[in-house]
C-alpha cells in the first residue's frame, strides 16, 4: 500500500480534494490559493494521476498493473481501470461502513478480519466479483470497533453493494459501473502516457 505520512489536509488542498473522501470529517479553515499560470496537459494529467493514487492508496506499480489489465479489457480502459480500483477489497469494505476510512480498511482486510465466500482473505488488493459475500470473521464479530454498526449505524451504501447490520454481511449484487463512482470524470489514456485524466467533479459527502 501507500502510505502517506505527511499532512493529509495539506496534500488534500494541493491536489484539490475534500478530505471527506478520505473518511476525515474535518475542513481546513485555510483558503486554496489558486494558481494563475496555466498548467500544461503533463502537469494536469500528472495531478489527476496522484489524486487517484491519494484516494486510493495505491502505489505507482498497482496504478500501472490495474491500467495494464484494464487495457486488456473490452471497453474504455479509463472506466474500466476506475472498475478495478474500486473493485479491491478494501475499498469495498470501507464502502460497506466497515472501516471509516481506506486505511482503516486495508488494516481490517490485513489483520484477517475480513472472509469473502467463507474464507478468509488478508491481501487490501483483492478484486471481489458479482455474487461475493464479504463479511467480519465470526469470532471478530465482538469486538468494540463494530458495536455501533451492529446497532444499525447505517452509511450510504452504493447500488453495486447490499449489507446487513446484524451479521456484519454484505453481498457485491454486481460490479460496479462508472455511473456507481461518485465523481463526474473525463478521462482519456493515452498509449505513450499511461495517467489517467480525470475531471473530478466531487459531489460532496463520502466519495471513492
Amino acid at each position: 500500500m501507500a502510505k502517506y505520512t505527511g499532512p493529509v489536509l495539506k496534500k488534500c488542498r494541493a491536489l484539490g480534494i475534500s478530505p471527506m473522501e478520505l473518511g476525515i470529517d474535518k475542513k481546513s479553515n485555510r483558503q486554496v490559493k489558486v494558481s494563475r499560470k496555466k498548467q500544461s496537459n503533463y502537469a494536469l494529467q500528472l495531478k489527476e494521476k496522484q489524486k487517484v493514487k491519494f484516494i486510493y492508496g495505491i502505489l505507482e506499480k498497482q496504478f500501472k498493473m490495474y491500467y495494464n489489465k484494464a487495457e486488456r479489457m473490452r471497453g474504455v480502459t479509463g472506466e474500466n481501470m476506475l472498475v478495478l480500483i474500486e473493485s479491491r477489497l478494501d475499498n469495498v469494505v470501507y464502502r460497506l461502513g466497515l472501516g471509516s476510512s481506506r486505511a482503516m480498511a486495508r488494516q481490517i482486510v490485513n489483520h484477517g478480519h475480513i472472509t469473502v465466500n467463507g474464507h478468509v482473505v488478508d491481501i487490501p488488493s483483492y478484486l471481489v466479483k458479482a455474487g461475493d459475500v464479504v463479511a467480519v470473521k465470526s469470532n471478530k464479530q465482538d469486538k468494540v470497533m463494530y458495536a455501533d454498526i451492529k446497532e444499525g449505524n447505517k452509511v450510504v451504501l452504493p447500488a453495486w453493494l447490499s449489507f446487513d447490520n446484524a451479521t456484519l454481511t454484505g453481498k457485491v449484487e454486481r460490479l460496479p459501473e462508472r455511473a456507481d463512482i461518485d465523481p463526474s470524470i473525463s478521462e482519456h489514456l493515452t498509449r505513450n502516457n499511461p495517467i489517467l485524466t480525470i475531471r473530478l467533479s466531487f459531489i460532496g459527502g463520502i466519495v471513492l
